[in-house]
């Protein structure tokens, strides 16, 4: 019977929410004067509309359920409480929270300290190399890393936590069965399964216009410290650590090429005054939280002589793989068949951007 209602009250905000002309601002507004959305949904007259409301929001809730996903509710034991931040009245001009979230995964991962990790799409190979790296080692750490799914620096961000933990939510700006962008079918579906996918849309919703700007707000709102890594001046990763300065979070920045056009934004950011994160325990140190204990600092027992010049090489930060054959003073072959080795074994891994680091 618990159950039933649950999801009741669940169709209801539901279809509240799919009302012409109602809105996240005025499903809040009713939900406070009527106390719940089933009894705002009680004050409607029968109509063509209420009754298309109801399909609609039966066929997402069914959709979802056959999707292995969860609909959460504002106002319920679920939600984040950090999103509850978005909806304080009159604080700023960004949208409420939103009344349903479409959750696939992880859910646990809401409750745990999170640092949002965002910027360009074009990022250059170091830009893809430290956001991998600042994402693994907070997420070691026992961070979450939350991102957009976005090409660049995002993806970067997902695969470093996803190489540590599976510590890392995405929140993306399309249905949680959509796919965008279209290469990241796979980091998607993993990020289902080791971490967690959200979104504010109904299932099969394709991106608009504003998606995505709406979600950069989720993303910063459910963060501690949201750190833009190479962003241009018009880059949206300046949306989110705008987000993030008007819900008086913490906004930081990683210092770029003063000149390079996927810098600018962010470099911008440090001169007004975010929090400047030139190695990864100043991300920690904002975010309260201590590293763990280096095991990776044991060399493992039973490697070749080709091996163990490679892991020496390699250390703890990412090396592209010619420096490692070069620095490693074996030949091409014996080296490549030492780093595909180490990989089988998991104590080397390749990051996004194609650097070789311990694992």
């Amino acid at each position: 019977m618990a159950a039933d209602r649950t999801r009741q009250a669940t169709l209801d905000a539901l279809t509240l929410l799919a009302l012409p002309r109602v809105g996240i601002r005025g499903w809040h507004r009713r939900v406070a004067e009527h106390q719940s959305a089933t009894l705002a949904i009680a004050t409607v007259k029968e109509s063509a509309e209420l009754d298309a409301a109801r399909a609609f929001a039966s066929a997402s809730l069914h959709t979802s359920e056959q999707l292995g996903a969860q609909c959460i509710v504002f106002g319920t034991r679920e939600y984040p409480a950090l999103l509850h931040d978005l909806s304080v009245a009159d604080s700023h001009d960004l949208t409420p929270a939103p009344p349903v979230l479409f959750a696939k995964g992880n859910c646990e991962l809401l409750a745990r300290p999170a640092i949002a990790m965002v910027g360009t799409r074009h990022a250059t190979v170091t830009g893809l190399r430290v956001a991998e790296r600042i994402a693994r080692e907070c997420a070691e750490a026992g961070a979450v890393v939350v991102s957009g799914l976005a090409r660049g620096i995002d993806a970067a961000a997902h695969t470093g936590a996803l190489g540590a933990t599976g510590a890392t939510i995405a929140v993306i700006g399309t249905g949680i069965d959509v796919v965008y962008p279209a290469e990241h079918r796979g980091l998607q579906a993993r990020i289902a399964r080791e971490g967690l996918l959200l979104s504010e849309l109904p299932p099969s919703q394709r991106a608009t216009r504003g998606s995505f700007p709406e979600r950069n707000r989720l993303i910063a709102a459910l963060s501690k410290v949201t750190v833009v890594i190479e962003a241009g001046h018009r880059s949206g990763a300046l949306l989110t650590a705008k987000a993030a300065e008007s819900l008086n979070r913490t906004s930081a920045a990683v210092p770029g090429t003063f000149d390079a056009a996927a810098c600018l934004g962010s470099n911008a950011l440090l001169r007004d005054g975010a929090q400047v994160i030139s190695c990864v325990d100043d991300a920690l140190t904002l975010l309260g939280i201590g590293r763990v204990d280096d095991r990776r600092a044991v060399t493992p027992v039973g490697m070749t002589d080709a091996e163990r010049a490679v892991w020496d090489v390699i250390g703890n930060a990412p090396l592209e793989l010619d420096l490692v054959m070069e620095r490693s003073g074996w030949a091409a072959d014996a080296c490549l068949a030492a780093v595909t080795t180490l990989e089988l074994r998991g104590l080397v891994r390749a990051t996004y951007a194609g650097a070789l680091h311990r694992a």
